[in-house]
Protein backbone atom coordinates (compact mmCIF):
# COMPACT_ATOMS: atom_id res chain seq x y z
CA UNK A 1 0.00 0.00 0.00
CA UNK A 2 2.76 2.31 0.88
CA UNK A 3 4.43 1.98 -2.46
CA UNK A 4 0.99 2.89 -4.23
CA UNK A 5 0.73 5.45 -2.25
CA UNK A 6 4.53 6.75 -3.03
CA UNK A 7 4.12 6.07 -6.81
CA UNK A 8 0.87 7.87 -7.21
CA UNK A 9 2.31 10.87 -6.15
CA UNK A 10 5.52 10.40 -7.61
CA UNK A 11 3.44 10.14 -10.96
CA UNK A 12 2.67 13.64 -10.40
CA UNK A 13 -1.08 13.16 -8.80
CA UNK A 14 -0.57 14.88 -6.01
CA UNK A 15 -2.13 18.33 -6.98
CA UNK A 16 -4.91 16.63 -8.54
CA UNK A 17 -5.99 14.50 -5.76
CA UNK A 18 -5.70 17.69 -3.59
CA UNK A 19 -8.13 19.35 -5.74
CA UNK A 20 -10.00 16.54 -5.69
CA UNK A 21 -10.43 16.38 -1.52
CA UNK A 22 -10.10 20.37 -1.04
CA UNK A 23 -13.69 20.51 0.61
CA UNK A 24 -11.77 18.62 3.50
CA UNK A 25 -9.97 22.10 3.85
CA UNK A 26 -6.68 21.65 5.15
CA UNK A 27 -6.64 18.21 6.23
CA UNK A 28 -5.16 16.95 3.27
CA UNK A 29 -2.36 19.24 2.50
CA UNK A 30 -1.35 18.42 6.60
CA UNK A 31 -2.10 14.97 6.86
CA UNK A 32 0.09 13.65 4.63
CA UNK A 33 3.11 16.30 5.17
CA UNK A 34 2.56 15.21 8.70
CA UNK A 35 3.02 11.27 7.86
CA UNK A 36 5.89 12.16 5.86
CA UNK A 37 7.84 11.50 9.33
CA UNK A 38 6.48 7.96 9.14
CA UNK A 39 6.15 7.29 5.43
CA UNK A 40 10.12 8.72 4.93
CA UNK A 41 10.12 7.74 1.28
CA UNK A 42 7.46 10.13 0.57
CA UNK A 43 8.87 13.31 -1.30
CA UNK A 44 9.24 16.62 0.73
CA UNK A 45 9.21 19.02 -2.20
CA UNK A 46 6.42 16.96 -3.76
CA UNK A 47 4.11 17.62 -1.34
CA UNK A 48 5.17 20.82 -0.16
CA UNK A 49 5.16 22.25 -3.97
CA UNK A 50 1.69 20.53 -4.25
CA UNK A 51 0.30 22.35 -1.53
CA UNK A 52 1.69 26.13 -2.41
CA UNK A 53 -0.22 25.25 -5.87
CA UNK A 54 -3.61 24.37 -4.48
CA UNK A 55 -3.88 26.36 -1.25
CA UNK A 56 -1.93 28.96 -2.51
CA UNK A 57 1.37 30.38 -1.19
CA UNK A 58 0.75 31.44 2.52
CA UNK A 59 -1.73 28.70 3.22
CA UNK A 60 0.16 26.22 1.74
CA UNK A 61 3.13 27.15 2.92
CA UNK A 62 1.43 27.25 6.68
CA UNK A 63 -0.33 23.63 6.10
CA UNK A 64 2.70 22.12 4.91
CA UNK A 65 4.63 23.82 8.28
CA UNK A 66 2.08 22.78 10.56
CA UNK A 67 2.21 19.14 9.24
CA UNK A 68 5.59 18.30 8.82
CA UNK A 69 6.43 20.08 12.37
CA UNK A 70 4.13 17.93 14.18
CA UNK A 71 4.90 15.29 12.68
CA UNK A 72 8.62 14.97 13.80
CA UNK A 73 7.56 16.26 17.05
CA UNK A 74 5.28 13.43 17.63
CA UNK A 75 7.71 11.33 16.04
CA UNK A 76 10.38 12.53 18.82
CA UNK A 77 7.79 12.34 21.49
CA UNK A 78 7.53 8.51 20.44
CA UNK A 79 11.08 7.75 20.43
CA UNK A 80 11.33 9.77 24.05
CA UNK A 81 8.72 7.68 25.38
CA UNK A 82 10.10 4.14 24.18
CA UNK A 83 13.76 4.98 24.98
CA UNK A 84 14.23 2.25 27.28
CA UNK A 85 12.71 -0.31 25.20
CA UNK A 86 14.10 -3.17 23.34
CA UNK A 87 12.97 -2.15 20.09
CA UNK A 88 14.48 1.92 20.63
CA UNK A 89 17.77 0.15 21.75
CA UNK A 90 17.95 -1.72 18.69
CA UNK A 91 17.33 1.01 16.35
CA UNK A 92 19.62 3.46 18.34
CA UNK A 93 22.64 0.96 18.59
CA UNK A 94 22.87 1.65 14.80
CA UNK A 95 26.18 3.21 13.71
CA UNK A 96 24.35 6.16 11.58
CA UNK A 97 21.96 6.81 15.08
CA UNK A 98 25.04 6.43 17.21
CA UNK A 99 26.13 9.62 15.74
CA UNK A 100 23.14 11.61 15.03
CA UNK A 101 22.78 11.39 19.16
CA UNK A 102 26.46 12.13 19.44
CA UNK A 103 26.35 15.22 17.47
CA UNK A 104 23.19 15.91 18.72
CA UNK A 105 24.46 15.95 22.21
CA UNK A 106 27.26 18.57 21.06
CA UNK A 107 25.82 20.63 18.70
CA UNK A 108 21.98 20.05 19.27
CA UNK A 109 20.58 23.42 18.68
CA UNK A 110 22.67 23.95 15.06
CA UNK A 111 22.42 20.50 14.00
CA UNK A 112 18.19 20.05 14.15
CA UNK A 113 18.02 23.71 12.55
CA UNK A 114 20.87 23.34 9.77
CA UNK A 115 19.63 19.68 8.78
CA UNK A 116 15.80 20.73 8.70
CA UNK A 117 16.51 23.47 6.35
CA UNK A 118 17.61 20.73 3.28
CA UNK A 119 14.46 18.91 1.40
CA UNK A 120 16.17 15.79 1.11
CA UNK A 121 18.01 14.11 3.87
CA UNK A 122 17.24 11.84 6.43
CA UNK A 123 15.43 13.95 8.84
CA UNK A 124 13.94 11.37 10.61
CA UNK A 125 16.90 9.64 11.68
CA UNK A 126 18.15 13.45 13.12
CA UNK A 127 14.74 13.41 15.10
CA UNK A 128 15.57 9.97 16.62
CA UNK A 129 18.96 10.77 17.12
CA UNK A 130 18.11 14.00 19.42
CA UNK A 131 14.75 12.61 21.26
CA UNK A 132 17.30 9.32 21.85
CA UNK A 133 20.42 11.72 23.02
CA UNK A 134 17.52 13.65 25.49
CA UNK A 135 17.68 17.47 23.69
CA UNK A 136 14.93 19.39 25.61
CA UNK A 137 11.78 19.24 23.62
CA UNK A 138 11.22 22.95 23.35
CA UNK A 139 15.10 23.52 22.15
CA UNK A 140 14.42 20.63 19.45
CA UNK A 141 10.47 21.90 18.61
CA UNK A 142 12.10 25.75 18.18
CA UNK A 143 14.96 24.35 15.80
CA UNK A 144 13.00 22.14 14.24
CA UNK A 145 10.33 24.72 12.90
CA UNK A 146 12.72 27.00 12.40
CA UNK A 147 14.48 24.92 9.96
CA UNK A 148 11.59 23.70 8.30
CA UNK A 149 10.23 27.03 8.07
CA UNK A 150 12.87 28.11 5.81
CA UNK A 151 12.71 24.89 4.05
CA UNK A 152 8.98 25.19 3.09
CA UNK A 153 9.11 28.96 1.78
CA UNK A 154 11.61 28.31 -0.62
CA UNK A 155 9.67 24.94 -1.79
CA UNK A 156 6.43 26.52 -1.39
CA UNK A 157 7.68 29.50 -3.85
CA UNK A 158 8.70 27.22 -6.61
CA UNK A 159 5.63 25.37 -6.26
CA UNK A 160 3.08 28.13 -6.43
CA UNK A 161 4.83 29.38 -9.01
CA UNK A 162 4.62 26.08 -11.24
CA UNK A 163 3.51 27.42 -14.25
CA UNK A 164 5.78 29.49 -14.95
CA UNK A 165 8.51 26.80 -14.65
CA UNK A 166 5.99 24.38 -16.80
CA UNK A 167 6.25 27.95 -19.15
CA UNK A 168 9.80 28.28 -18.87
CA UNK A 169 11.43 24.84 -18.52
CA UNK A 170 14.69 26.51 -18.40
CA UNK A 171 14.21 28.05 -14.97
CA UNK A 172 13.72 24.11 -13.70
CA UNK A 173 17.81 24.24 -13.96
CA UNK A 174 17.26 26.82 -10.25
CA UNK A 175 15.19 23.92 -8.95
CA UNK A 176 17.84 20.89 -9.58
CA UNK A 177 20.43 23.35 -8.26
CA UNK A 178 18.88 23.66 -5.33
CA UNK A 179 18.06 19.52 -4.84
CA UNK A 180 21.49 19.33 -5.56
CA UNK A 181 22.95 22.30 -3.22
CA UNK A 182 20.49 20.24 -0.22
CA UNK A 183 22.59 17.13 -1.17
CA UNK A 184 25.87 18.66 -1.26
CA UNK A 185 25.30 20.36 1.93
CA UNK A 186 23.89 17.71 3.43
CA UNK A 187 26.39 15.60 3.58
CA UNK A 188 28.89 18.57 4.19
CA UNK A 189 27.01 18.91 7.22
CA UNK A 190 27.22 15.02 7.81
CA UNK A 191 30.83 14.49 7.31
CA UNK A 192 32.00 17.50 9.02
CA UNK A 193 29.96 15.74 12.38
CA UNK A 194 31.64 12.37 11.33
CA UNK A 195 35.09 14.33 11.70
CA UNK A 196 34.27 15.61 14.91
CA UNK A 197 33.16 12.21 15.69
CA UNK A 198 36.21 10.41 15.26
CA UNK A 199 38.17 13.08 16.64
CA UNK A 200 36.26 12.03 20.17
CA UNK A 201 36.68 8.37 19.63
CA UNK A 202 40.34 9.22 19.30
CA UNK A 203 40.37 11.14 22.12
CA UNK A 204 38.43 8.17 24.32
CA UNK A 205 40.85 5.57 22.80
CA UNK A 206 43.96 7.59 23.79
CA UNK A 207 42.56 8.60 27.20
CA UNK A 208 42.05 4.65 27.89
CA UNK A 209 45.34 3.63 26.90
CA UNK A 210 47.09 6.22 29.03
CA UNK A 211 44.69 4.47 32.17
Amino acid sequence: MIADILSYISDGNWVELLEKYRSLGPFPGIFLTFMKSFIPPLPTIVLVGGNAAVYGFWLGFLYSWIGLVSGCAVTYLIVAKISGSRFAKRWTSKPKVQRGMRWARQNAFSYVFLLGILPVGPFVAVTVAAAAARMPFRSFLLACGMGKAIMVFMVSYIGYDLKRFMERPIELLYVVLFIVASLWVSKRIEKRFARADEAIDTTTVSLDSMK
